[in-house]
Parts: structure tokens; C-alpha cells; sequence
């Protein structure tokens, strides 16, 4: 997937961690919305069209799965983000990709390469 111009919608909950990935992208040209919380993610996808997300999975104590079944009716690509790497999602899940903390951009642009 080109960067240059996507649409992504991050959603993290630590601030430094968060910052730091939109500018991440925004350096390489994609349009960047961001959430802090799931509330605020839906609040993103229901105003707004998405070529992909990038995903934490624990937000403020909860996990992302439900907003992550939401973005996958609507056929939105996403990956996870995450401390605790692949083996900690449900099954249902376990084909998405997932780039564990820290992260460089070299792995989130092959990472969302895979998905394209």
C-alpha cells in the first residue's frame, strides 16, 4: 500500500506513542486522523472514509476487537499494533497483521504493503 496520499485512521491511547506514528505517516504524505479512544475512533469512521487503520489493541483498558469487527464490515484494511504480539488475539484475528511496539516505519509501510 503507497502512503503517499492514503487515508489511515490510527487508533492508540499513549500519547508520546501516538504522536509519533502520525508524523511517522504524515512524513510519507498520508492523511492522518487520529484517535486516543474507541469513542472517538467511531466518532472518525462514521464522518469519514479510511483506506486502512492502524490499531492498538489495549485502548484505556479495553480492548480494540469490537472497532476492529466494525472496520472489517465495512472492508476497511487494518493492522494491530501491540506489546504483546499475535498470540494474545482471538482467533478470528489471528490473520491479521500485527507490528509489535516499538516500531519502526520501515515495518508499518512493509506491514501495510502486506495488506494491499
Amino acid at each position: 500500500m503507497k502512503l503517499d496520499g492514503a487515508r489511515l485512521l490510527i487508533l492508540e491511547d499513549e500519547p508520546i506513542i501516538a504522536f509519533g506514528l502520525e508524523d511517522m505517516l504524515l512524513d510519507e504524505g498520508a492523511q492522518v486522523s487520529l484517535a486516543t479512544a474507541l469513542d472517538e475512533a467511531e466518532d472518525h469512521l462514521a464522518g469519514s472514509t479510511f483506506d486502512c487503520a492502524i490499531l492498538d489493541v489495549n485502548v484505556r483498558g479495553e480492548k480494540s476487537y469490537g472497532f476492529a469487527e466494525a472496520l472489517k464490515g465495512r472492508g476497511i484494511r487494518f493492522i494491530f499494533a501491540t506489546g504483546y504480539g499475535e498470540s494474545a488475539h482471538p482467533d478470528e484475528f489471528m490473520d491479521v497483521p500485527t507490528i509489535t511496539k516499538p516500531y519502526s516505519i520501515q515495518q508499518i509501510r512493509d506491514t501495510l504493503e502486506r495488506l494491499a
